[in-house]
Parts: structure tokens; sequence; C-alpha cells
């Protein structure tokens, strides 16, 4: 029997792949157009599905995106090198035990850019003030290493660096007599907790010395072998090394990682009285200014009293 007598049409169309179907349309269309998908494109062409007649975006390789992806990571890191942390490698032993040669450190440049001063216990890093590292032997870096350096990939190769703890900070007056304790403004510091064993504050009597505004007095903590702001006391700024000058704080000990550890403040930097003995002159200064009009009056009330008789 045939399908068309029984449903009102005519012989059904062949399908392009072999099939038989009803014509439901009442039009006349073949069997390619009807297996072609709205838009005009051609089965399986995903790209034809918005009707825009165009194919998928062919994805680039890897090998081609290399290149952008180590630009980024290139820009990213000189960035954070500038602006966030950057390491340095320590190139003596005058910061034993806290550090020793060959420790890498992340110093801290963050904070200074939004107007943090260097603290009594910090370790800083800071630049050459001028004269501290003459006669020394300077590293000398291959281009690689310069230019990993540069962009904080590798730890700073510049040799004009210097690593110390801050004693004193500006308006502050530190002293020692040789072989006794660090004297800092008035009060004898404890430093058993990160000086080297064995170690002495000071072999060499110095001071009083009262640090400049904006300048910081700086000592390795191993004292018999760290040429630090006593021995450059003959220097602009006589030993001091100014605020300008400070990279950042060493914040944590990076590499190796079995050395791993934080660089915070000795708890000897925290005695109240350390800032009630610096701020003691001021405040005599202050009371002495207020004084002043009082006995300037007095004694014109006597020389008044005097004349009347």
């Amino acid at each position: 029997m045939a399908v068309g007598a029984r449903s009102g049409h005519d012989e059904p169309d062949k399908r392009a792949d072999g099939a038989f179907r009803e014509d439901t349309t009442g039009g006349d269309v073949t069997g390619d157009e009807q297996a072609q998908p709205p838009g005009g494109g051609t089965p399986g062409d995903d790209g034809a599905a918005d009707g825009s007649g165009k194919g998928p975006k062919k994805q680039r390789s890897f090998w081609k995106e290399l290149p952008l992806l180590v630009g980024i990571a290139l820009v990213l890191a000189l960035l954070i090198k500038t602006f966030l942390v950057q390491a340095f490698s320590i190139p003596s032993e005058s910061m034993m035990n806290t550090l020793q040669k060959g420790d890498r450190v992340l110093v801290d440049k963050l904070t200074p850019w939004f107007g943090s001063e260097p603290e009594r216990g910090e370790v800083v890093v800071f630049h050459d003030p001028g004269g501290w590292l003459e006669g020394q032997e300077a590293p000398k870096p291959n281009v690689v290493q310069k230019f990993l350096s540069f962009i904080g990939l590798m730890p700073s190769a510049e040799e004009k660096d210097l690593i110390k703890r801050v004693i004193a900070v500006g308006g502050d007056t530190v002293s020692c007599k040789e072989g006794g304790k660090v004297v800092l403004n008035g009060v004898a510091l404890d430093e058993s907790a990160y000086l080297a064993p064995g170690a002495v504050p000071c072999q060499d009597s110095f001071g009083p010395i009262k640090v400049p505004k904006d300048r910081i007095w700086v000592m390795g903590d191993n004292r018999q072998n760290s040429l630090d702001s006593r021995f450059h006391q003959q220097l602009p700024g006589g030993g001091t090394v100014s605020n300008d000058e400070v990279v950042g704080r060493a914040v944590v000990i990076a590499w190796p990682v079995t050395r791993w550890a934080t660089l915070p403040v000795p708890d000897v930097f925290d005695q109240p009285a350390l800032n009630k003995a610096l701020g003691a002159a001021p405040l005599g200064a202050a009371g002495l200014a207020g004084a002043l009009p009082l006995v300037l009056w007095r004694r014109k009330k006597q020389a008044a009293r005097h004349t009347a008789e």
C-alpha cells in the first residue's frame, strides 16, 4: 500500500541519508534544503547558529601566547620589586647570628611610600651614605644576574647597599662605654636577645651622640665584626644615615628554607622609658617658656614696691 495514498499526499520524499519522510509543509522542499540548518550554513557549522555565517574564532597556540605571558610576568615582577618587596642577599657576617652570610631576606618597600619611617630595633637595608663601603671588593654579577636582579627575580646585585639594625632615631641620644651597654635616652639596653654569642655591646666608647632629625644610628648585631655608625663618625652626618637612604625594612628570612623566620622588633625597644626620656627635653623647654612671664611679672612687682618705699 502506498503511504501517499493513505495520507492523501504524493509519494514521500527521500532524505539525503536515504530515509523517507512525509511532506507536511505543503511546499516543494528537497531533501538537501530540508537538512540545511537555519541561517544558511552547512550542517555541523556552529558559527552559522547566530546567522552571521562565520565560523568559530581559531584559538592561539600556546607558543604564540607564551611571549605575552612572559612579558606580563616580567612587568608584574618589576612592579612588585619597585613598590612592594625586594629580595636582598646578606654579603657579610656583620648581622650574625640574626642573619647569616648568604641568607636571602625580603625587604618591605611599601610602607615607606605611605610615610612610614625607620623605628628603633628594625633591621633595615639602606644605600651607602657615602664612604662606608670604600675599599671593599664589590660583587661582579653577569648580565643575566643584573637583569634578573633589576626586575626582582633575584636578590639585589647592587653593591652599594648595607643592612644593619636601627638603634636610635632622630632626637635620640645614644652612647656607650668601652665594654659596657649601649645607653639610649638614658636607658641601658639589654641586647642579649639578638647580639652574637660572646659579643659585647661595644668594644670602644662613643657618644653621647644626639641623632639629628630624619636620620638614624645603626649598628650590626655582630659588634666585633661590623663597620657601622660607630666607625664613620668622621664622615658627613657623623655616622648617622638619612631616612631617605633607607630602602626598607627586612621582614623575613626567605632563603634557605631551613632558616625561614620573621625579623620582629626586640622587646627591649618597646620600653616606655625610651620615649619618656626623649620627651623630657621638650617638656622642660615648654615649662621654662611658661614660667618666664611669671618671673618677669614678679620682678616688676618687686621693683615697683621698692620704688614706693
